[in-house]
């Protein structure tokens, strides 16, 4: 039974912990056998820290077992490469970090370290986790466990590849505009991107930032709560951070409350989309009608979101990247694209970023709004399915051309803009088996209520049980 642990549930698995029918040690070397079995195909877990790990594991199986709070009783998990885990090697993805270990983690990993998570392995990522496709000159490319041909998108790309083949059982990612999101869909598990604040994280130099956040993966909804509970809380070293709720976001899931009224986009009006991804999702929707939700085809207006995210986030490379840009050795290990967007940014004009300032606070208003009508908002959450891994980012989708590595994960990136929680859930394959996400927004700060609605999804859907798999080559 311990070597086939990696296919159970994390929720199973702390179970098990808990009960002391297995040891975090155990749990350790069933998941060191299972990465050593597949990552070879897949590169999601370039960096191990198995003696720090099994240190952690004995002191938690010597010390108490706290009386309140979320306890994951020792459960192995991996870290983004974009987070500090101290005494491990923590690269960025970039050749300028390649030999960077930290001595502090992130408030994030601590409190996740507090709550009985042991941190064995750190995730593949873009370079800065700039981009949608998980490739950089550290590591080098992570494949997709459903087709080692295609890509797992980006940037938590290493941990939605690394859930998929069951190499752990719950991951961190960041999302800027789509990060979480993404890779969950292309890999057919739950990514949720949550409201800026809800998990603190840092300390770093731009802590009043809300376009990038902190937050959950793992294959399923239910677990995705359960580790949300692990990392959120208040820390005064995050000045956005937010208070823990008083019921947890484990709870709301599992009651699987279905909503009352949703809204239905294909495309939320700006974003071109492939037809098959529009087909399954619109099915996805049909799925909730059949089980008495409403269903209505509407959208809150977008109008001069792009151009808003493209400011912004051109303007966020500036502050946190022109240092590295303005040495000229430095600059010169940059990706491209990270140069591009750091010169956008430092071409813009203060009429410029105040324009988009006040287009997004436009935008949050009307989404407001949307929300006095509607319970969810549900759209992809991509706009085509995994494509080849070789493929730095995607060019063209339904006809329409895109000029830069950014414009192709609209559908994700103006849900960013809102500062509404999302996530991705499973919601159905291509014909040629390439996994297709669901995208579900709720309101403002409403975890609970998205955590419940797409956990009640996931159980129509039936697709939760589809990972873990075995990694698959099976060509274009």
């Amino acid at each position: 039974m311990t070597s086939e642990l990696w296919r159970k549930t994390a929720r199973e698995v702390v179970g098990l912990l808990k009960r002391r029918d297995v040891t975090p040690l155990e749990l350790i070397e069933v998941a060191l056998a299972r990465i050593a079995a597949t990552d070879g195909a897949i590169n999601a877990l370039p960096t191990l820290c198995p003696d720090r790990a099994r240190a952690a594991a004995r002191r938690i199986m010597d010390g108490p077992t706290p009386a309140t709070g979320t306890w994951l009783a020792g459960l192995p998990i991996a870290i983004k490469d974009l987070t500090d885990v101290a005494g491990v090697r923590s690269t960025q993805g970039s050749p300028l970090f390649a030999d960077h270990v930290p001595a502090r983690s992130d408030i994030m990993v601590e409190r996740l370290e507090t709550a009985g998570a042991i941190v064995l392995a750190k995730s593949n990522t873009p370079e800065f986790g700039a981009g949608g496709n998980t490739f950089n000159e550290v590591f080098g490319e992570t494949r997709n466990p459903w087709n080692t041909a295609l890509t797992c998108a980006g940037s938590s790309g290493g941990a939605a590849a690394a859930l998929a083949a069951g190499q752990v059982w719950l991951a961190n990612g960041s999302d800027l505009g789509g990060s979480l999101r993404t890779p969950a869909s292309f890999c057919s598990v739950v990514g949720l991107r949550p409201s800026p604040g809800r998990i603190a994280s840092g300390p770093g130099e731009r802590p009043f930032d809300t376009l990038a956040v902190e937050g959950p993966m793992a294959r399923n909804v239910e677990d995705a709560a359960l580790m949300l509970d692990a990392m959120c809380g208040r820390d005064d070293t995050d000045p956005l951070s937010l208070d823990a709720p008083a019921s947890s976001f484990a709870a709301a899931a599992a009651e699987r409350r279905l909503p009352r009224r949703v809204a239905f986009s294909p495309d939320l009006g700006v974003a071109p989309v492939e037809a098959e991804v529009r087909a399954l999702c619109a099915a996805a929707a049909r799925r909730l009608t059949d089980a008495g939700v409403v269903v209505e085809e509407a959208c809150p207006d977008f109008r001069g979101a792009p151009e808003a995210f493209q400011v912004l986030r051109a303007a966020g490379f500036v502050a946190g990247m022109g240092a590295l840009y303005d040495d000229p050795a430095k600059r010169r290990l940059l990706k491209p694209d990270i140069v591009w967007n750091i010169e956008r940014g430092r071409a813009l004009s203060a009429d410029a970023i105040g324009a988009a300032e006040r287009a997004r606070g436009a935008l949050y208003h009307r989404i407001v709004a949307f929300f006095r009508d509607y319970d969810l908002l549900l759209c992809p959450a991509a706009c085509l399915p995994p494509f080849p891994v070789e493929q730095r980012w995607v060019r063209e989708v339904a006809g329409v051309s895109f000029d830069n590595y950014v414009d192709w994960l609209q559908l994700a990136s103006m849900i960013t803009l809102t500062s509404c929680p999302a996530l991705s859930v499973p919601c159905g394959f291509t014909r040629d088996g390439r996994p297709v996400g669901l995208q579900m927004v709720g309101r403002p700060r409403g975890e609970a209520a998205l955590l419940s609605a797409a956990a009640a999804f996931e159980a129509i859907a039936g697709l939760d049980r589809q990972v873990p798999l075995d990694p698959r080559s099976l060509g274009r």
